[in-house]
């Protein structure tokens, strides 16, 4: 809410594409597109009636139906505007949202928690909707949903009592352990001696986990390493792999409170 200048900042400062957001308000609004959580459109009127009055408010002039024209069909309202709003099962509601957002063709989408209520197949429109959005403009997507952050997202920030947290690719953030160290699971077509895979240089431990597979915590990727010490024993590699902490783990590891004595 502070980027969109719908709060003030009691500190601090914000700039979207080089625009000062509490000094230049109207002028950083041109650049953003805005769906909050709670989508704010107006069930009695028509779609195609809404973009309109949407387009209106950005002072399009003649490019305004051409640019209503190319929401409804980029974002699959074609068979739909006809209808009122109101009509609209919640997912088409929130693609109505995401049309509004783009009408005025922003550098920046900001988008909350906008699969929120929505069946498994609408999530899934809307999230292919959103990535091919994001190939040509910044989203900034705000979720407490982590399985929305791995489906969608590059990078990942997470912020713990208003402090940035951790700010990193998402392959980035799932693939370092507590410790910095990686786990590379590896899986041979016979069994090893632990001993062995733990002499290999910067192995700091190793588990079996099952039959004839093995985890690795490492201090840096090993895998090229480990795949010769397969070629060297003369077996087969079946399975080689750094091992993913899911973004739930994640963010519980950031964000878990501390026990105070």
């Amino acid at each position: 809410k502070i980027i969109t200048g719908y709060l003030e900042a009691d500190s601090g400062h914000v700039d979207v594409c080089g625009v000062d957001v509490a000094k230049n308000t109207l002028e950083a609004h041109r650049k953003i597109g805005y769906l909050p959580e709670h989508n704010p459109i107006y069930p009695d009127m028509y779609v195609r009636e809404y973009l309109r009055f949407v387009a209106g408010l950005y002072k399009l002039g003649k490019q305004a139906n051409a640019r209503v024209d190319e929401m409804i069909e980029r974002t699959g309202l074609t068979r739909e505007y006809k209808k009122k709003i109101g009509m609209l099962s919640k997912g088409y509601r929130q693609r109505v949202g995401l049309a509004q957002a783009l009408i005025p063709n922003p550098e920046v989408l900001i988008l909350d928690e906008p699969t929120t209520g929505l069946d498994p197949n609408q999530i899934d429109e809307v999230r292919t909707l959103i990535k091919e959005v994001g190939r040509e403009k910044t989203v900034l997507l705000s979720t407490h949903i982590m399985q929305e952050v791995s489906a969608i997202c590059d990078r990942v920030i997470i912020i713990n009592k208003g402090k940035i947290a951790v700010d990193d690719k998402e392959s980035a953030v799932v693939s370092v352990q507590d410790d910095d160290s990686l786990v590379i699971q590896v899986e041979f077509s016979a069994p090893q001696s632990v001993e062995a895979l733990g002499k290999l240089e910067n192995v700091l431990s190793v588990k079996e986990a099952g039959l004839n597979t093995y985890l690795l915590r490492c201090s840096s990727d090993e895998r090229a390493r480990i795949f010769q010490y397969a070629v060297d024993q003369k077996t087969v590699l079946l399975t080689l792999r750094l091992q993913e902490k899911s973004m739930e783990d994640v963010f519980r590891n950031y964000t878990k409170q501390k026990d105070h004595v």
